[in-house]
């Protein structure tokens, strides 16, 4: 086990993490809009119809539905919960990215401690990344420390940005974020996201972790900050490019970032759907006592945690949908497009 002593309030010990001195990189991504998107989203935020869920969101059923001022001070916090002792939640919409949520489509929250905060995720966009530290900032005067980065998509990531400029922060995520922040997908991502957020993205930079873990399932990393222990721990590629959980061990709770939705249904674009069931029965077996668990999409829920088995049921019923189409002889791009359309008969009535 590697351990290093850092010039902050604080311990690392790692296993299958690369530790080095130099800060996060800053890699600016200048691409157009990309063409022939679609500013209007079928699944995007209802503005027409608001919700705003109560102070205690634990085991809520509902997600907000809101939207987003762009126009507002980025030192303007955003709403907040209190979900655990010096724990705090910002609950996002659930939707796709919009010109109504403007990235806020994805959760994130924060820890603090004696010595310092500790942010999980980072929020869509810089902009939003910056009032993210003000929610921080309106809680607490502590200095942030870290950000963990549980995996590279955008609504959880593209806010790091603003963090990297931060003095004395540590950005962690998984070894796969590197490759993400120097790929061709994240171009096409950020050219996307200019069809109706130009000015949030306009000058974007992605940013290049400074603490990356990486090494394989059960690579983990533990920090240690004013007397309190977190675990993080690579739990593969089954959702991204690289995949993280942070265990809050004093409190008992699991930040499980999208290895299981609650209210939605999981994205499996470039990870890996094997991987999840061994994930999802993996996390039952090293935290048998979890107080709370933590989503990237939803609200935290206590035990028996009845999202990991929705999303399990999820990934089972669609392997198995697909496999009865290939076997049936269609090709990938026909059996991709016949299982979409038995989906919205079956959901919508659509023809």
């Amino acid at each position: 086990m590697l351990i290093m002593k850092l010039l902050l309030p604080l311990a690392i010990c790692a296993a299958g993490a690369s530790l080095p001195a130099q800060a996060a990189r800053l890699i600016p991504v200048d691409v157009p809009p990309l063409e022939g998107a679609e500013p209007e989203q079928r699944f995007g935020t209802d503005a027409s119809r608001p919700y705003t869920p109560p102070a205690d969101v634990v085991n809520h059923p509902r997600a907000p539905v809101f939207a987003v001022d762009a126009g507002e001070s980025d030192t303007s916090p955003l709403p907040v919960h209190r979900i655990a002792p010096d724990t705090w939640f910002l609950f996002g919409n659930i939707a796709e990215v919009d010109g109504v949520n403007r990235g806020f489509n994805g959760n994130a929250g924060f820890i603090v401690t004696e010595e310092g905060v500790i942010v999980i995720d980072a929020l869509g966009t810089p902009y939003l990344g910056r009032r993210l530290i003000a929610t921080v900032r309106s809680v607490t005067d502590k200095p942030i420390r870290y950000l963990v980065i549980t995996h590279a998509h955008p609504d959880h990531y593209y806010g790091a940005a603003a963090f990297a400029t931060l003095p004395g922060v540590r950005i962690i995520s998984h070894a796969g974020t590197e490759a993400y922040a120097y790929s061709t997908t994240v171009e096409r991502s950020v050219g996307y996201r200019k069809v109706f957020l130009p000015k949030e993205m306009d000058h974007f930079q992605v940013v290049v972790p400074d603490i990356l873990l990486g090494g394989g399932h059960p690579a983990r990393l533990t920090l240690k900050l004013g007397g309190k222990t977190f675990e993080i721990y690579d739990v593969g590629h089954h959702h991204s490019h690289g995949d993280l959980v942070l265990y809050q061990a004093d409190d008992r709770v699991l930040w499980v970032s999208d290895l299981a939705f609650n209210g939605r249904v999981t994205y499996i674009g470039d990870g890996d759907i094997r991987q999840i069931a061994p994930m999802q029965d993996w996390v039952k077996q090293q935290f048998p006592d979890l107080a709370l668990m933590v989503p990237g999409h939803g609200a935290p829920q206590t035990a028996p945690f009845a999202m990991l088995d929705f999303t399990g049921n999820y990934v089972r019923a669609l392997r198995a949908r697909m496999e009865r189409l290939f076997s049936s002889g269609l090709g990938l791009p026909e059996a991709v497009a016949q299982g979409m359309k038995q989906f919205y008969i079956r959901r919508y009535g659509w023809q």
